[in-house]
């Protein structure tokens, strides 16, 4: 069991670490058709993963609710969403296509893209720690393998991520090993997270629907706020569309497939 819980905490911080390698074998930027189909593709594994394995495990977490079982998913998603909402007050998205900056200005932005992307990996830490809290205490649509599903749909979500945040750093000059180690680093948070929950379990149990729905609100934030906006502008949109549909149906088959 013990095992189980730290390859699924571990999953998705192997996600960012590949992607953040991706600087070993990419020139210094990363065009503008791949990052929008990189973008497009983060983005449906997101929507996907937010309603099968976080919304649909709260609803039926709270079924003993009868009519208002969707009271806590709604609050938790809600709060999720105020939650980013604040992290986005703290540390500004960044949209990594402003070309027209001068070179300390630039610099200035990625420092802030690193922050927001580790902070935003927080509540994807805990979106995983908390299926595998419910999966331990026996909770209702809460299974091993819908568990792993998320921690490899997050994972997926999270290689773009890690090419994110080390190329525009490659592309200010840094030297490729150190882009690399800022964007490992980058997730470093989401076992933290992961673990930090799952040993809360006591906690967290009783209010776990609110906590998956939670999640939700936060991964969903995070997909309307910055992906689609990303992977929409100018040219190449179709791309990141067809990579969006790509993300979703595979996330979908994974977690409907093993969950």
């Amino acid at each position: 069991m013990t095992g189980t819980i730290a390859q699924g905490v571990l999953i998705p911080f192997l996600g960012t670490s590949l992607g953040a390698a991706m600087v070993f074998l990419m020139k210094r930027q990363i065009s503008a058709n791949l990052q929008k189909i990189l973008t497009g593709f983060a983005a449906g594994v997101m929507v996907a993963a937010s309603f099968w394995s976080l919304l649909q495990p709260a609803l039926d977490g709270s079924a003993n609710l009868g009519n208002l079982s969707f009271i806590p998913a709604a609050v938790g998603f809600m709060i999720g969403i105020g939650f980013l909402l604040l992290l986005d007050e703290v540390t500004p998205h960044m949209h990594m296509d402003q070309q027209s900056e001068g070179p300390k200005s630039k610099l200035k932005r990625t420092t802030k893209l690193i922050l927001a992307v580790t902070l935003h990996n927080i509540p994807e830490g805990m979106a995983v720690g908390v299926v595998y809290a419910g999966w331990l205490a026996g909770e209702p649509g809460v299974s091993k393998t819908g568990a792993l599903a998320l921690a490899l749909g997050i994972a997926i979500q999270n290689f773009p991520e890690g090419a994110i945040v080390s190329m525009p750093l490659r592309a200010e000059g840094l030297p490729k090993g150190a882009t690399f180690w800022y964007g490992v680093l980058s997730g470093a948070v989401e076992p933290v997270a992961a673990l930090v929950t799952i040993l809360a379990a006591s906690a967290v149990v009783p209010i776990l629907p609110y906590l998956l729905a939670f999640a939700a609100g936060a991964m969903m934030y995070v997909v309307v706020e910055e992906l689609i906006p990303e992977m929409s502008e100018g040219e190449h949109s179709n791309a990141g569309t067809i990579a969006f549909s790509l993300g979703f149906v595979l996330m979908m088959i994974l977690d409907v497939a093993l969950g």
